[in-house]
């Protein structure tokens, strides 16, 4: 799996032109194709992990929809992503619904309005019950920091994970 986007950087798509150019480099030089500049050499990853914090809301869904197309050419191209919390994501909200992702790892962290606080689930399991009802993806899973300093905020204490979090959205997906 190769993410593109994350926090730094200025990135966009112009065109739907340009999502399919950058389909096909990262077809021909991550996934399935072929390039005589493959940076990893001979290795075939199996996907692409939409990561978009920043620049635009346009044509996500163009390369998506570009990037699953090379599916039928015999072997999955998985299709993952990680928006913010906040519905819709307002970077990848669009592409999301299209239906095409096959995992997607909402931030339930550094989104105080919708994260746990200790003792009050109902904002996250509000969230989350947002997410599962409205994305149509194979899997939605909780994306949460694995230590305190791993974000800024939303770290849950396993304790707290284990007994009132993952009760509280067990079942709702």
């Amino acid at each position: 799996m190769l993410s593109i986007g994350g926090g730094a950087g200025s990135y966009y798509l112009a065109s739907k032109e340009d999502a399919r150019q950058v389909a096909i480099y990262l077809w021909n030089n991550f996934l399935g194709g072929q390039s005589s500049s493959r940076p990893l050499g001979p290795a075939v990853l199996d996907g692409i992990d939409f990561d978009i914090e920043g620049g635009t809301n346009q044509h996500w869904d163009d390369l998506a929809s570009y990037l699953s197309g090379y599916s039928k050419k015999g072997k999955k191209v998985y299709l993952t992503a990680a928006p913010q919390c906040p519905f819709p994501d307002a970077l990848v909200g669009g592409a999301l619904k299209t239906g095409l992702f096959d995992y997607v790892w909402v931030q339930f962290y550094n989104n105080p309005p919708r994260q746990y606080t200790s003792g009050n689930v109902g904002n996250l399991e509000d969230a989350w019950k947002t997410w599962t009802s409205d994305i149509p993806a194979t899997k939605i899973f909780l994306g949460l920091p694995a230590a305190p300093d791993a974000a800024g905020s939303g770290f849950i204490p396993v304790d707290d994970l284990k007994s009132t979090v993952l009760p509280a959205i067990k079942g709702s997906a």
